[in-house]
């Protein structure tokens, strides 16, 4: 398959989710209900509300390297808590799939990102 496609496919994916879910957060009761079962307060749901939006952005918009390195880690660091989170209270099986699933995409996006970044930068001229 072709490394652009995958990136943008995989990407479009992980922001849709990150937008959505960040305005779920300030939108709906479900998403507080559940921070309460996990004994999360409620500041924190607003915190990450926020970060994932912006999460999401960041992943769409040319940003510089470090930058988006930062994104990714912060949603690895998301995903993986979320996974945690719903273990540790007992969650059924299918509260656990959203976040590993949401972090296999997020690693599919990490490695073609590397992969679609190193074709770019070996498609370009070399200054003299």
């Amino acid at each position: 398959m072709n490394t652009k496609y995958l990136y943008w496919g995989s990407t479009g994916l992980v922001a849709l989710l990150a937008l959505a879910s960040g305005t779920m957060y300030f939108v709906a009761e479900a998403p507080a209900d559940s921070f309460a079962r996990l004994g999360f307060p409620d500041y924190f749901r607003i915190q990450l509300g926020i970060a994932k939006l912006v999460g999401g952005m960041a992943l769409l918009v040319p940003l510089p390297r470090w930058l988006k390195e930062w994104t990714y880690a912060g949603f690895t660091i998301d995903f993986g808590s979320a996974t945690i989170a719903h273990l540790a209270v007992g969650d059924p099986l299918s509260d656990v799939a959203t976040p590993v699933v949401a972090l296999v995409v997020l690693l599919t996006s990490y490695v073609s990102y590397h992969r679609y970044s190193l074709t770019d930068a070996e498609d370009e001229p070399a200054s003299a």
